[in-house]
């Protein structure tokens, strides 16, 4: 398997996974023109790209779907709460939908999704856990708080894209009103860097090498901080052998060959 988050963040999130002969994007949340040129720079073709995973509707995940996913010749895989909740907002055309139930296995070529919910301000968010009968890789983001499902889940995952949104101090302390604060901080929102450091050093097991820190907040977050936060964490439960590893915003992250 082959893994690479191209792009992380409020402005746009989008996750190349390839394997099992197929290639596949989980969300498309830049431009359709943006998502093709970052592919190319990690040596991804345009029209490389046979099938999209949603894991929720929200703008900063779907955005490209009017040009990706259309061009997709597997299409478009979403749980039926996501698709309602793109088609109802009519900015995505006619796509053709591949509808999954969240908790149960699908395929997508030689590629096993397992979707689970998270708990996010969305119709029904999911993470997934991708696997090629080889390794597996956890893909969590857009999750307010860790649940007992998505710690099992998380399990026995070589590597983990997991969000680390927000440092709690700088949250605290931003110029933001109070609501937008209690939502991001809250059950349904999104997870700090300690959250983030936790949950992995719950799950980590001798299978896993790798996490990227995704979705982190340009205000209320520092990379270096995220990084550090999450380390000293991993380390002092045991598991310094861990390498943590940044998304990006403008830019892909590090390719991971599994």
């Amino acid at each position: 398997m082959r893994l690479c988050v191209i792009g992380s963040g409020s402005s746009g999130n989008c996750t190349y996974v390839s394997g099992g002969g197929v290639t596949v994007l989980v969300d498309a949340g830049l431009s359709g023109k943006e998502t093709i040129r970052r592919l190319e720079t990690i040596g991804v073709p345009e029209g490389a790209i046979q099938a999209v995973c949603l894991t929720h509707e929200h703008d900063d995940h779907c955005t490209a779907l009017r040009t990706v996913g259309r061009k997709a010749p597997l299409g478009l895989f979403a749980n039926s709460g996501t698709r309602e909740a793109v088609t109802r907002s009519g900015k995505c055309g006619e796509l053709t939908w591949n509808v999954f139930t969240t908790g149960s296995t699908f395929l997508i070529g030689g590629l096993r999704f397992d979707p689970f919910s998270v708990p996010h301000d969305a119709y029904d968010p999911v993470g997934f856990i991708v696997g090629d009968g080889k390794v597996r890789v956890g893909l969590v983001t857009d999750i307010g708080m860790p649940t007992g499902a998505i710690r099992e889940r998380l399990r026995g995952c070589a590597a983990i894209v997991i969000e680390s949104n927000h440092d709690e101090r700088l949250l605290r302390d931003a110029d933001r009103p109070w609501a937008l604060k209690q939502r991001i901080a809250g059950r349904q929102g999104h997870l700090s860097n300690r959250q983030a450091g936790e949950l992995l050093a719950e799950v980590a097991g001798s299978d896993l090498k790798t996490v990227f820190l995704a979705h982190l907040s340009s205000e209320c977050n520092r990379p270096e901080i995220a990084v550090r936060t999450v380390s000293d964490i991993l380390q002092k439960a045991g598991h310094g052998n861990v390498s943590v590893k940044l998304t990006y915003p403008d830019r892909p992250g590090d390719v991971l060959d599994l």
